[in-house]
């Protein structure tokens, strides 16, 4: 599996100008407040319309302008988890993760969703509301429901940075796991670069809504091609402060 991403969206002055292609992989998108990285993930889930351009998983064709081809966002198998986890407050764990379901037989829906309970540590919290639980087990709610209906592809929008340190690193850890588990490709976004380079099977990083350099962490840490990729990194290359990222 794969996602071929290529676009083009104006608004308000900015112009997001992207593409790039991943497999079944880790890519994290990082770049300065406002290069456009949330923007990507929206595009990609249907949540905005690009002006032009193609974004397509394998042979599933999401968006493309020349055919005139917009599949709705809820037509989409894909799954997204915001930065802020948007979880039902009314509803309990189990609710919140069968809300992530297809529309199935029931009692097949709520066995796939022991499973993912099970798998993601959530055992004996189903009756729970999200404000009775943690915060890392909010995550691993939401990201229970992202992974209910077998994404073609997850998209993480930030998720991690409410988290205090010790959990961060958890969470880290939690979603290597993941990714072994569900093989299919995973578009980060995040404002940490530890974190980046951590997880990272491919990093894009945006400057001004283009891509300035796509590779492997290693490559972008120590080879950066511009001096806007230098000041994105050098918090881990050299003695200046960590920049701050959105």
């Amino acid at each position: 599996m794969g996602l071929s991403v290529n676009l083009i969206k104006k608004i308000n002055g900015f112009t997001l100008d992207a593409a790039w292609d991943i497999g079944n992989e880790l890519a994290v998108l990082l770049g300065f407040s406002g290069a456009g990285k949330s923007m990507t993930l929206q595009m990609i889930a249907g949540l905005a319309s690009p002006d032009d351009g193609l974004i397509k998983s394998d042979s599933k064709v999401y968006f493309d302008r020349v055919r005139k081809i917009s599949i709705p966002p809820q037509e989409r198998n894909i799954g997204y988890v915001f930065q802020d986890l948007a979880l039902f407050p009314h509803m309990t764990v189990m609710g919140n993760i069968l809300y992530g379901a297809k529309r199935a037989d029931r009692d097949k829906n709520t066995d796939r969703a022991m499973e993912m309970i099970a798998a993601f540590g959530l055992s004996g919290l189903e009756p729970r509301y999200p404000a009775e639980i943690s915060g890392g087990q909010k995550q691993r709610v939401a990201l229970a429901r992202a992974l209910m209906r077998n994404p073609d592809v997850l998209l993480l929008d930030e998720p991690f940075s409410a988290l205090d340190y010790p959990l961060r690193l958890e969470m880290r850890r939690f979603l290597k796991e993941v990714k072994s588990l569900f093989s299919i490709p995973i578009v980060l976004v995040t404002h940490d670069v530890v974190e980046a380079c951590e997880l990272a099977d491919k990093m894009i990083v945006y400057v001004n809504g283009k891509v300035a350099q796509l590779g492997v962490p290693d490559e972008i840490i120590h080879r950066p091609v511009s001096p806007e990729v230098r000041n994105l990194v050098q918090g881990i290359t050299g003695p200046a402060a960590n920049p701050v990222f959105l």
